[in-house]
């Protein structure tokens, strides 16, 4: 069975990191970050849409809609980490059919975006941004594509006016530690009340070439801390170091590579007793 990755260069393409940008500085950093790199195709998956199914069913339990419309995909390519499609079902199902505005962050081939406008149906608002001006070729197929940066707060606040407010973000863009949080700072403020912000292939978080690292400052899941300290600051006298996120944040979810933020109004908590 032929693999997944035929070359590390392909890696680097897939993941949207060009190879010449994978070496950090220190030489014992790169061969680490090289080591980890490199044993991405490890994951790969090669198979038919029924077998990609039955991994997904047989491991992850789940039967929804979405197992279908991702294996059965035949438009322009789509890679997805199989554990992610349950996910987007649990977070996301409660959109369908309704008249959502969805944006993505990363078009790359264009195929997710054709994948979710087969889930949330006719009446989703969905756009894509990308940085990449070739990606305008997949503008108006599945949804709106606009070209700029993820950490452009002028054009995405622009986005968000074109498509009338957003419901949904999803972040797969650059996945650089730099980027993260400053893409979910300018965005999650601008989020309907009862919105998701996902955030997925996380795993990069431990990657030196992306900003990241187990013991990294940078790494978003400290960002995440964080936000979970601000959530508590009833309890505690500390300052809010991400209050426009937690002060408007009524969940957090972890995942493997994904996190997930509800955006709702939050409340002072009120304990009361009742009964005998």
């Amino acid at each position: 069975m032929p693999p997944l990755f035929s070359s590390i260069k392909d890696i680097s393409i897939r993941f949207k990191e060009p190879a010449k940008r994978v070496l950090p500085k220190s030489a014992i950093e790169a061969f680490i970050d090289w080591a980890f790199f490199e044993d991405i195709p490890r994951f790969g998956f090669k198979g038919s849409p029924e077998e990609i199914k039955q991994d997904i069913r047989s491991k992850h339990g789940y039967e929804g809609d979405l197992l279908d419309i991702y294996a059965g995909h035949t438009g322009t390519g789509i890679m997805k980490w199989h554990h992610f499609i349950p996910l987007y079902d649990r977070y996301f199902s409660r959109f369908r059919g309704k008249p959502l505005r969805f944006l993505e962050i990363g078009v790359l081939n264009g195929g997710s975006l054709q994948m979710w406008r087969n889930f949330f149906g006719e009446q989703a608002i969905i756009y894509g941004i990308d940085i990449n001006p070739n990606c305008m070729v997949f503008d108006g197929i599945a949804g709106n594509v606009r070209i700029g940066s993820q950490i452009d707060r002028g054009f995405l606040e622009s986005v968000v006016r074109e498509m009338g407010g957003v419901d949904i973000v999803l972040d797969d863009g650059s996945h650089n530690m730099k980027h993260i949080p400053q893409t979910l700072g300018y965005l999650f403020p601008l989020l309907s009340n009862g919105g998701i912000y996902m955030i997925e292939d996380l795993h990069t978080a431990y990657w030196k070439a992306q900003g990241g690292g187990y013991h990294s400052s940078q790494n978003f899941f400290r960002f995440t801390f964080d936000v979970v300290q601000d959530m508590h600051r009833w309890y505690h006298r500390e300052k809010s170091k991400q209050a426009a996120i937690s002060h408007e944040c009524t969940g957090i979810h972890i995942h493997d590579s994904i996190v997930v933020f509800d955006k709702n109004q939050t409340y002072k908590p009120a304990l009361s007793q009742v009964g005998a």
